[in-house]
């Protein structure tokens, strides 16, 4: 520590105390007369043949005794000025140093680069499918809070950029990037650039969304049925990529990114699930779809457009194009897995059952389904399948109606 520092202890207390704090320049040393109080050692008074007086402060810092000027004494009572000097020579000793409480404050990075600092440390822990829908959200992340330290973010600038997004691109993105800003806050933390406690993003709720419910009737499912039947004479894999999620069940990143190391028979091995690695069983009409299908002489995945795998924006593109043509706007691509459980639902199929055809991974269904056999599981997805395939004439035998069991409907494994 040096007179600096010593400087800068004076003019925090000074403003603790309301008071100015004056720069008193340097006279001939001779003239000068300084007088040191006996009641407080290290405080004086300094006095100047033009008959200026200010009050001193000194104090040993870094094994050299540092003199800094506390303020004029016309200005700076005398009582005022004796607090000002005991508490500078009380932080002075226990080496209280602003110009290291700067350097700190310094070392926390800008919010943008320690936005990559996290992307580039925590992305490659994610999987594929979370790593790529995380990459298309932290768009909105980028810029968010340009040129502003990460510890200077307050909640009230989170929540005005959490409104503005929620308005420019939906309440479900502004969402998705308020997620990924509060892990990052959070590994602010978990690192040490942060204090804990101090994320912005706590106390603010994520947007209600309104919740969406559409099943397709049969007639809506036999007239997409017709549109992807004349899909398929000019995008083949993206109609086929289509009809396979309609006949599983799956997502549409599990069927778009599936690969052929993945088949197995009458099973799809799903690595990359949103809930992590599970088998899908599936019924005739898939697995003959997935017999059809041409298979690329240089790359492994089940779905692709010349030289590249089927891209979820492609089969997005396609398949708006579809629901259009035959008045589906409403109609998600998403909606033909709740259509494929709702007709689980109406089969009267359990919802262990579903549970286990969709995925779904809660400990309460994992409990509850755990028991259930891969025979059971194969007769109920193809009971289901036969039945959405014949609605859209894939030409899968005819339903009789009423609970298909594996009884009736029971399939060969592989």
């Amino acid at each position: 520590m040096n007179a600096l520092t010593l400087a800068a202890i004076v003019a925090q207390e000074l403003a603790t105390a309301n008071l100015p704090f004056l720069q008193v320049a340097e006279t001939i040393r001779a003239s000068r007369l300084t007088v040191w109080a006996r009641e407080l050692p290290g405080f004086g008074i300094r006095r100047y043949p033009g008959g200026k007086r200010v009050y001193l402060v000194q104090a040993r810092m870094g094994g050299r005794s540092r003199t800094v000027t506390i303020g004029d004494a016309k200005v700076v009572p005398r009582a005022q000025a004796i607090d000002v000097a005991r508490r500078v020579l009380l932080r002075a000793q226990t080496g209280d140093d602003p110009a290291e409480a700067r350097l700190r404050t310094r070392r926390i990075p800008l919010y943008d680069t320690f936005l990559l600092e996290f992307w580039s440390k925590i992305s490659p822990h994610w999987k594929t499918s979370t790593r790529e829908r995380n990459a298309y959200y932290r768009k909105h992340l980028e810029g968010a809070f340009p040129r502003r330290f990460l510890d200077k973010i307050a909640p009230g600038e989170v929540a005005g950029w959490f409104a503005d997004l929620t308005v420019t691109s939906g309440p479900g993105a502004a969402n998705r990037a308020l997620e990924l800003l509060r892990a990052l806050f959070n590994k602010a933390e978990t690192w040490g650039v942060l204090p804990p406690g101090s994320n912005p993003c706590e106390g603010i709720s994520r947007n209600r969304l309104r919740k969406h419910q559409c099943l397709l009737s049969a007639d809506e499912l036999a007239r997409f049925g017709r549109a992807l039947a004349d899909l398929a004479m000019t995008a083949p894999m993206q109609a086929a990529a289509i009809t396979l999620i309609a006949l599983t069940g799956c997502r549409k990143g599990e069927i778009s990114g599936l690969d052929w190391s993945e088949v197995k028979g009458r099973r799809l091995l799903l690595h990359d699930a949103k809930t992590g690695p599970r088998t899908v069983w599936i019924g005739i009409e898939a697995a003959a779809l997935l017999a059809r299908l041409p298979r690329h002489p240089a790359m492994s995945c089940v779905f692709w457009v010349g030289e590249q795998r089927l891209n979820p924006r492609q089969l997005d593109h396609e398949y708006y194009r579809v629901r259009s043509s035959v008045g589906l706007e409403h109609v998600r691509m998403h909606d033909l897995r709740h259509s494929f459980a709702s007709h689980a639902a109406v089969m009267s199929e359990t919802l262990p059952m579903i549970g286990k055809l969709l995925g779904h991974s809660t400990l309460q269904m994992t409990a509850r389904y755990a028991h259930l056999d891969d025979d059971a599981v194969v007769a109920a997805n193809e009971g289901i399948g036969a039945i959405l395939a014949h609605m859209m004439g894939e030409g899968g035998p005819s339903p009789s109606g009423g609970r298909i069991s594996g009884a009736h409907t029971k399939g060969t494994r592989s």
